[in-house]
């Protein structure tokens, strides 16, 4: 018997089973792919945001300062690549400037550090390359880049080492509640694993584990992105992120440097229904070159090393899922980890550490690690 089974071995499922593994538990963290951070964790922007987009008052906002702000020291202790470089939101129009000064101002309220409306020039000091034709930007100093898939192997090898066992390739198939807590069944095999409790962190099919146990409270649409990664040769062609204006589909194209010193651009935002689909396209690599460029001219396709596409889970409710099954005691919900899911992973870990001390579990300390 297990004490907390995770399902998912993303970014948030990694993050849980670091947090738990400082604790006195049988921990065993389930996925079906061959090997860690294999579905949106391994393909998305690797961006740190800093936490001015989301709605004041919501999880989201919350999660996401907080875990902007404890991304730097976890970096350091895991010696993954991190980089606080800062981003930028560009304004194109006078309805663009408005925009920016309503995200600064929700940004301040939701505790960002530092936030400055900057005029044009302000901008072009800072970023030369960059178009031209703004009239201004919201300038985030804590934003940040990480390189998301060393983060999440990281948080993986720490946690096993603790004592947080790993199985790969082992899909759940079902899961039956008892009076000890839950019968997880893998690969559709005979004998099942059991545990008090359970996290979901399944990201797109987070909906399908929780209607194993519970009533159908919401569905993960999937959100295909495809993004351009670019050789490094124009990797120093911006410093800074550089989003243009949010819109209701996400916060647009963007054009960043990564901590390899390449330049990604992209994504585009396509809701699809196959939960696989990680296909790229010729139409929608079209959009993002022309919308990458309306930020940065000079991007050169030409050194475009590869394609690919990501999935973000975007769920039928506003805000992150991060809570208790309602008819399901002890099997916590971490779903919905669309943007800034990244950036807030290491808060939603000790968001779920809460949920389950509330429901019960017993959570002592290791005298070491």
């Amino acid at each position: 018997m297990y004490d907390v089974v995770i399902v998912g071995a993303g970014i948030i499922g990694a993050s849980v089973a670091r947090e738990l593994s400082r604790y006195d538990l049988k921990v065993k963290v389930l996925d079906k792919e061959n090997d860690v951070a294999n579905g949106t964790t391994k393909a998305n922007s690797a961006i740190i945001h800093a936490g001015y987009d989301p709605k004041n008052g919501t999880i989201m906002a919350r999660v996401n300062v907080k875990g902007n702000e404890m991304f730097e020291d976890i970096c350091k202790e895991l010696s993954v690549p991190f980089k606080r470089n800062g981003s930028l939101v560009l304004a194109f129009s006078d309805e663009d400037l408005e925009n920016v000064k309503e995200l600064c101002e929700n940004g301040t309220r939701n505790g960002v550090k530092d936030l400055k409306v900057l005029n044009k020039e302000e901008v072009l000091s800072m970023e030369p390359n960059i178009s031209k034709e703004i009239k201004g930007a919201l300038y985030a100093p804590t934003g940040g880049i990480v390189g998301p898939w060393e983060y999440t192997i990281a948080l993986m090898e720490n946690a096993v080492v603790n004592g947080v066992e790993l199985q790969l390739n082992s899909e759940v198939t079902s899961i039956e509640k008892d009076e000890n807590g839950y019968k997880i069944y893998v690969n559709n095999e005979k004998e099942p694993i059991c545990a008090k409790y359970i996290v979901n962190a399944a990201g797109v099919y987070a909906d399908k584990i929780h209607n194993m146990v519970g009533s159908a409270d919401y569905d993960i649409i999937p959100r295909k992105g495809q993004y351009y990664v670019m050789d490094k040769s124009q990797g120093s062609l911006v410093e800074k992120t550089i989003f243009q204006c949010p819109n209701k589909l996400g916060k647009g194209v963007l054009v960043t440097p990564t901590v390899h010193g390449n330049l990604l651009v992209g994504p585009d935002a396509q809701d699809i229904e196959n939960k696989e689909d990680v296909s790229t396209t010729s139409d929608a690599l079209t959009f993002v070159r022309d919308k990458g460029v309306l930020s940065v001219e000079g991007i050169s396709f030409r050194d475009g090393i590869r394609n690919f596409a990501g999935l973000r889970a975007y769920s039928t409710r506003p805000d992150f899922i991060v809570e208790e099954a309602k008819d399901a005691k002890g099997f916590i919900d971490l779903a919905g980890m669309k943007s800034p899911g990244l950036s807030s992973a290491p808060a939603i870990a000790l968001e779920a550490i809460k949920l389950l001390k509330n429901t019960g579990c017993s959570l002592k300390e290791k005298k070491s690690l």
